[in-house]
């Protein structure tokens, strides 16, 4: 038996948690207003049925001026269903609609507030390191399996347990980098 695919089995996994935590990020806000904020945001709108649309579906989200975001609806019908799920999201900004687009001045954050997203940040990278250690525990489960049954000789399976061990320092590295980036960013003032 070979390590190979035990090994692209748990990069596979450990990526996928560092491109989950990715996406993860782009919907913590920062001192300044982004598209990205609300762009991924569920939406309700009764006339299209029951199912939930994301935001950047049923509109378009500008950044006229740092501050502000621009909603503007291709289907004006869908004005008010936008302007509620935002007032229901926890974005914490309140929608201004002028009927035919939705304004979103995006106050600047207290830094209690910024200590806030900051512990959140580290909170979400830190689900995502459990993701990573869990892949890594399967595939030296697996190791250990294919070496108890004979298939894999000893000397492989210590080299695809510390092959396990250099893939989880890598994908551990990434979340840290990213981090520390995103956390500058939300305790960036004045941005």
């Amino acid at each position: 038996m070979s390590l190979a695919p035990i090994e692209k089995e748990a990069e596979t996994a450990m990526q996928k948690a560092v491109e989950y935590l990715k996406s993860e990020f782009r919907g913590v806000r920062t001192g300044r207003a982004s598209p990205s904020l609300i762009d991924q945001m569920k939406v309700k709108v009764a006339a299209y049925g029951d199912n939930a649309m994301e935001l950047k579906a049923l509109a378009t989200v500008t950044v006229p001026e740092p501050t502000q975001l621009l909603v503007k609806p291709f289907d004006p019908g869908t004005i008010k269903d936008i302007e509620r799920a935002i007032q229901e999201s926890d974005v914490g900004i309140n929608p201004q609609s002028d009927g035919k687009v939705i304004r979103l001045p995006v106050p600047p954050l207290s830094g209690e507030r910024r200590q806030q997203i900051a512990a959140q940040v580290k909170k979400m990278a830190e689900a995502q390191k459990i993701a990573l250690r869990n892949a890594r525990r399967d595939a030296i489960q697996k190791i250990d399996a294919a070496k108890k049954a004979g298939d894999l000789p000893e000397d492989d399976a210590k080299k695809g347990s510390e092959q396990m061990d250099k893939l989880i320092k890598k994908y551990e590295g990434q979340l840290d980098e990213m981090v520390k980036a995103k956390t500058a960013e939300v305790m960036e003032v004045g941005g």
